[in-house]
């Protein structure tokens, strides 16, 4: 089994959890930081996580705050991998333990 034999669930897996990650290190970094702190870190974390935020919260009511929109966008990413590899598990594509040749 190469990365290649099932890139079309890696590089989406890979993508997702890249911006889920991000989102957990502004999530932590901002309990320490403050908001329009000027640190490249900081401006990267916001550059990425700041246009999926607008959607989360799109979908989510708007009398939450910041916080718990962020730990719903943490929570629908996470929800967005399992979801990918159910849905590639059910038609047979998912890469399984052991290879394919066992």
């Amino acid at each position: 089994m190469t990365f290649w034999s099932y890139w079309y669930f890696h590089i989406p897996n890979f993508v997702l959890a890249a911006l889920m990650y991000t989102l957990l290190g502004r999530m932590v970094l901002g309990l320490f930081v403050p908001a329009d702190w000027d640190n490249y870190i900081w401006r990267f974390f916001r550059r990425v996580t700041d246009p999926y935020l607008r959607l989360v919260r799109f979908i989510t009511p708007s009398v939450l705050s910041h916080g718990v929109v962020m730990t719903f966008g943490v929570l629908w990413l996470m929800l967005a991998r399992l979801g990918w590899f159910l849905i590639l598990l059910r038609f047979g594509l998912a890469p399984v333990a052991g290879g394919q040749g066992s």
